[in-house]
């Protein structure tokens, strides 16, 4: 740009330097915008004018002088150019010639397209990273999901010479699904025992359990035991923003499978892509989702049994899941992986201990440990082991003791000690009274569950205390079972009623569980002669528009409740005032300890005065398991769903 390289001057100086002693040549404007002067080459106009206008040699070395100004407009320069000329009395014919030329200014020009080239730029950089950094296998894997390559699948390969590889021996709690599960390995390592006698293996199977249970845990152990490539995605990863994608990497990871059979594909939380189509009537995202289905369902039913691919998938929500995708021939197999009994707990306990340094043997704190935690799922385990080193590690202990596994426990189900919450004496010893209510009639009541321990210490989410018991695992309840239940959860109330003439809000959990059980009892179970043997379970996957029963129904039914609550409540105001100086004494020494465990309660209560023939959770707490474990009864069947009507573990206040 050779304009920036000669001198700027004004027009002022233009006219009194330039134009008045005669040297200029002629003056070319570019552009409309900049005025380039020409001087005369000529020896004497040099000397005559010694240096240029601003002090300094601007001799070149073709003997011309140039210096440019800025004009504003072309007819406004003309006007004062002709004007100074006149005024300094030159011939018109003699005026400077002024000259027009348009110039390109090549770095301009390309400034004005560097952004569309920096875009472009960087969505072809990112199209390359994506293409070669996101392969099927991982990193460096080939067919990536670059921006052009979207419907291929994003498939984690299970590396056989991985250090951190899972087998059978690391899941416990589970061994009937282990059994299944290992069918299709011993189909995969040999398949021709199999297709001698003309089996067929099924090819898929469904893990199905509530959240925690294993279910993905049991599918890397599998992995580690086959030695067959694993391939294994996620319901989500399957779905995209764009539309097709979903399908694409349907047959992107079947058409892997089959390249590498015999292989074991595993699709966890498959309800992403598996639900039933037809459901809410949305279009757009949820027409992908069913064209991802249907191409998952054709790709199942669609290899051969001698393909050798087994598909397995994991979900917590079966009852969800479409129809087809369950029937013979895809998923028709489901392994139920349900929370472990106190055994399976057990067995779960000693895999976590072993990787923590104990005071102990781990059979010593398992066995105490599972009798302690039921209804706990390995998830939960393993949090309550992990929560116990951290306790131990926080307190400078050397080795984790049984302390440090109770307060773990205390952590998991009730949360974080509230020691600086602010609480007047009237509602901390409301809360004594209160809890020890809860105490003494669970103590006094031959079915309820035995005590652990009551505390008055403010926690997290169980208000401003509670009262932990060890529930027995029953399959089934009984109405007398569930009765003296209901009034162990109202003993609380009934205490503040009885020994403080006052009732507070600190019941209004328990009288939400004691609803809870009380309809439980009238609607679903059938214990009512006013409903009849009628069952009205209550639906939590979906919103009932309308009740199945009528209106004169719905009131016998309320009105059974009332009565049944009414005589649990006048049962316990009873018990509650023959026993009233043990509630108090309880009640007091709460005050004092703030916590206190069954054996406090044995030396102000006594014994308890029912004794049963089996050993109790609490027993098994106390003392392990027995070795000859004679109290199952194996050959003994019942028709019924298993399912425990209520699992009672805290009561807070």
């Amino acid at each position: 740009m050779r304009v920036n390289r000669s001198p700027k001057i004004s027009f002022q100086e233009f006219k009194n330097k330039l134009l008045e002693p005669g040297l200029v040549d002629h003056i070319v404007v570019s552009n409309k915008s900049v005025a380039k002067v020409h001087v005369r080459n000529s020896p004497q106009n040099a000397n005559q004018s010694g240096d240029n206008v601003n002090g300094t040699s601007s001799r070149t070395n073709d003997g011309q002088y140039k210096f440019y100004f800025n004009i504003v407009s072309v007819e406004s320069f003309e006007e004062k150019l002709e004007e100074a000329q006149q005024a300094l009395g030159i011939d018109p014919h003699d005026f400077v010639p002024v000259t027009y030329v348009n110039e390109v200014n090549w770095f301009q020009e390309l400034m004005r397209f560097a952004p569309t080239a920096m875009l472009l730029g960087v969505l072809w950089f990112m199209g390359r990273r994506m293409q070669s950094g996101l392969g099927v296998g991982g990193p460096g894997g080939r067919g990536g999901r670059g921006i052009f390559n979207m419907g291929k699948a994003h498939i984690t390969k299970l590396d056989k010479n991985a250090k951190d590889k899972v087998f059978f021996k690391d899941v416990a709690g589970c061994d009937e699904a282990k059994q299944e599960i290992m069918e299709f390995v011993h189909f995969l390592k040999n398949p021709k025992k199999y297709e001698e006698l003309g089996a067929k293996i099924p090819k898929g199977a469904l893990l199905v359990g509530p959240p925690g249970t294993g279910k993905t845990l049991l599918a890397k152990a599998t992995a580690g035991e086959s030695d067959v490539p694993f391939l294994s995605m996620s319901g989500s990863d399957f779905m995209e923003m764009f539309v097709g994608v979903g399908p694409s990497r349907v047959r992107s990871l079947f058409q892997e499978a089959r390249q590498c059979a015999p292989s074991i594909i595993f699709i966890d939380e498959v309800d992403a892509i598996g639900r039933a189509r037809g459901r809410g009537g949305f279009s757009g995202g949820n027409d992908e989702r069913e064209s991802t289905l249907n191409q998952l369902l054709v790709e199942m039913d669609g290899f051969g049994t001698t393909s050798g691919v087994v598909v397995l998938a994991g979900t917590n929500r079966p009852d969800i899941l479409d129809k087809a995708l369950l029937r013979p021939g895809r998923f028709d197999r489901q392994i139920t992986i349900d929370k472990p009994d106190i055994k399976g707990r057990n067995q779960i306990f000693l895999i976590y201990l072993k990787k923590l340094k104990l005071d102990n043997e781990p059979s010593h704190y398992s066995q105490r440990l599972a009798a302690l935690t039921p209804g706990f799922a390995g998830a939960d385990i393993a949090n309550i082991c992990n929560e116990a080193a951290l306790i131990a590690a926080r307190n400078e202990s050397a080795q984790v003791t049984m302390n440090h596994f109770e307060a773990a426990i205390d952590r998991v189900i009730g949360g974080l000690e509230k020691k600086n919450k602010v609480i007047s004496r009237l509602e901390r010893r409301t809360v004594a009274y209160h809890e020890s209510g809860h105490a003494v009639a669970g103590w006094f009541l031959e079915h309820a569950e035995p005590l652990l321990k009551v505390t008055i210490v403010p926690r997290g989410t169980a208000a401003l205390g509670f009262a932990q018991y060890v529930p027995n695992e029953n399959l089934l309840m009984t109405k007398e079972q569930l009765f003296d239940m209901t009034c162990m959860t109202l003993g609380g109330r009934a205490a503040e009623q009885v020994l403080l003439g006052k009732i507070s809000t600190g019941a209004q959990n328990d009288l939400e569980k004691v609803t809870k059980m009380t309809y439980a009892q009238v609607a679903v179970y059938g214990f009512s002669d006013k409903v009849g043997l009628l069952s009205f379970p209550q639906r939590d996957d979906a919103f009932e528009m309308s009740k199945p029963y009528s209106s004169e129904t719905g009131a016998i039914i309320d009105s059974e409740v009332r009565e049944w609550v009414g005589k649990a409540y006048d049962s316990t105001v009873k018990l509650i005032e023959e026993h009233k100086e043990q509630v108090a004494q309880i009640a007091e020494l709460l005050l004092e300890k703030e916590v206190l465990h069954q054996d406090d309660l044995v030396r102000v209560l006594g014994e308890r005065p029912f004794k049963t023939s089996e050993p109790t959770n609490y027993d098994r707490f106390k003392q392990g398991f027995e070795q000859d474990d004679k109290e199952t009864a194996k050959g003994e069947t019942f028709d019924d769903d298993g399912s425990s009507p209520i699992e009672p573990q805290v009561v807070p206040a």
